[in-house]
């Protein structure tokens, strides 16, 4: 009984601690921008009449989300001349972001839409940057038994920060002109400012690489030199590819999959969204608790199989048909699931980070599992629906075949899943607690 009094005194404790609120306010400054570009930019340019497929091909200015590994070294290996080598790297990319995301609204998307085109890309290359430097110094903040805490405060941060640009923006775009809403959003930006002056550079004895070669080449070397060599080195990076790609693919189309089981869109837009957000605060919240308590390894073993579990719920709602209380039910288990296993691979994946190439290596980890999203949204509308004579170009390629339709979709989502947690047996044994940070 005194034991587990005293876990519950040193769980609050931790919560309740500074490292766990520089991580909620870090997560909202990383969240910020990335909901600016895929809730308010979109929402702009269909208001100012762009079509769809114009609106669609937006998505391709995220690309600096999945590229960040290409120069996070630099972001090693050089400090600027104040703040420090964290800290100064905060300051610059919120202070680009804010005048990217601030100017944005400044040209007509009818006319310019090329210009509209390259300030978005803008906020995502400096958002991406964002990320890299937050990543290292949450890396460098947390002690390794408040890896799984820590990650899930940020992560909460990173989801509430969806109601300023995708909620505050659009109310206030029904009362303002455009391009003074995005001053307005921008402008919240200096939350991450303030919260960078605030805190303080994480003191570590470990130096700056001397030279960009070491930058670049050393964070590949003292990975695929770690114990187990390369093999274990590409096992761990086929498991961060695959540990989420069944609930990527279940959750790509969602929302015409909601549509087309006939519910409108003020249903969707309303009580599944909101569902959706809640449901991954208190998965997070949940578990970083539950990593605090049983650790990484066993942790990434339980949410794998709610996750797989809970892809299924989608299945079970094709088959029910337009049900608003099992829609409730169907997405907050799989929201739910969603938040556990983000707070368990975040964790795994800053304790698989040397301290030594925080940045670097956090970024390929963090682009790798950024991928199969792309590849999901690539395909999954062809194994749903298939190819027929109508379907163009696609039909003189790949010729036609039946696609599953949404129940066996899900299904074979679930099965998609099985891989990554078969690995799970080599990059993080049930009952070892795999020391791979240097």
């Amino acid at each position: 009984m005194p034991n587990e009094v005293n876990e519950r005194k040193s769980l609050a404790k931790a919560i309740l601690s500074r490292r766990m609120l520089i991580c909620i306010f870090n997560g909202l400054s990383a969240g910020m921008p990335l909901f600016f570009l895929y809730h308010l930019v979109p929402a702009w340019l269909r208001s100012e009449n762009i079509d769809l497929k114009t609106i669609g091909l937006f998505s391709l200015v995220g690309i600096p989300y999945t590229w960040k590994f290409i120069w996070s070294p630099l972001m090693d290996r050089f400090i600027p001349p104040f703040l420090g080598r964290r800290r100064g790297w905060m300051i610059i990319t919120q202070v680009a972001l804010i005048l990217a995301m601030g100017a944005i609204g400044i040209f007509d998307p009818q006319q310019r839409i090329w210009f509209v085109a390259g300030l978005a890309f803008i906020v995502a290359f400096f958002s991406a940057s964002q990320d890299i430097v937050l990543d290292a110094y949450r890396r460098e903040l947390l002690p390794e038994e408040e890896l799984g805490l820590g990650n899930s405060m940020y992560v909460n941060g990173y989801r509430a920060a969806v109601f300023i640009p995708g909620g505050l923006g659009l109310i206030l775009a029904d009362y303002l002109p455009w391009p003074t809403v995005f001053i307005v959003i921008s402008l919240f930006m200096l939350i991450g400012i303030i919260k960078t002056l605030m805190i303080n550079e994480i003191v570590t004895d470990v130096q700056p690489p001397a030279s960009l070669h070491d930058a670049v080449v050393k964070p590949f070397i003292e990975f695929f030199e770690r114990d187990g060599g390369v093999g274990q080195g590409l096992l761990l990076l086929a498991f961060l590819f695959l540990y989420k790609i069944g609930d990527n693919m279940a959750t790509a189309l969602s929302t015409p999959f909601y549509l087309d089981l006939g519910f409108s869109m003020t249903i969707i837009g309303s009580m599944v969204k909101l569902i959706n957000f809640w449901a991954m605060l208190i998965g997070s919240f949940i578990g970083g608790a539950v990593i605090y308590k049983i650790g990484i390894n066993r942790s990434l073993w339980i949410f794998g199989v709610v996750q797989m579990v809970s892809i299924l719920g989608f299945a079970a709602l094709s088959e029910i048909g337009m049900n608003i209380p099992a829609l409730g039910c169907v997405i907050g288990f799989e929201y739910l699931g969603v938040g556990l296993g983000t707070a368990a691979l975040v964790a795994f994946m800053s304790r698989a980070t040397s301290m030594s190439f925080t940045a670097t290596q956090f970024a390929l980890f963090s682009s790798l599992i950024a991928l199969p999203r792309t590849f999901a949204n690539a395909t999954t509308g062809f194994l749903i629906e298939g190819v027929g004579p109508g379907d163009g170009i696609y039909y003189t390629i790949l010729g036609a075949w039946q696609g599953l339709g949404y129940t066996q979709f899900f299904v074979l989502c679930t099965f998609c899943a099985l891989p990554g947690m078969v690995l799970l047996k080599w990059v993080a044994p049930w009952n070892k607690a795999r020391k791979i940070i240097i």
